[in-house]
């Protein structure tokens, strides 16, 4: 992706409260900036949501079949439940 530069003015309480986050994070302050401007605009948000989506789609099976739920609502009994309250 090519880069564009932009030249930002700050006080410089917060450039250094940017300098010594991104330090923590082992990170330039301009790859600091970066993650949070992406993540204030939802990016990593919408990349969670769609990673969470994918893993539903290749397990959804062993989900439904462990905590399916019967026509009426209702929680069907799984091979471990026996066990978790002391029935096995």
């Amino acid at each position: 992706m090519a880069k564009t530069q932009l030249n930002v003015r700050v006080d410089e309480d917060t450039a250094r409260a940017a300098r010594e986050r991104a330090l923590a994070r082992g990170m330039s302050v301009n790859r600091y900036i970066e993650e949070l401007v992406r993540q204030d605009a939802g990016e990593a948000g919408r990349t969670f949501v769609e990673a969470a989506a994918d893993f539903m789609k290749s397990y959804a099976s062993v989900f439904a079949e462990e905590f399916g739920a019967d026509r009426d609502g209702a929680r069907r009994e799984g091979p471990l439940d026996g066990a978790r309250d002391g029935r096995s």
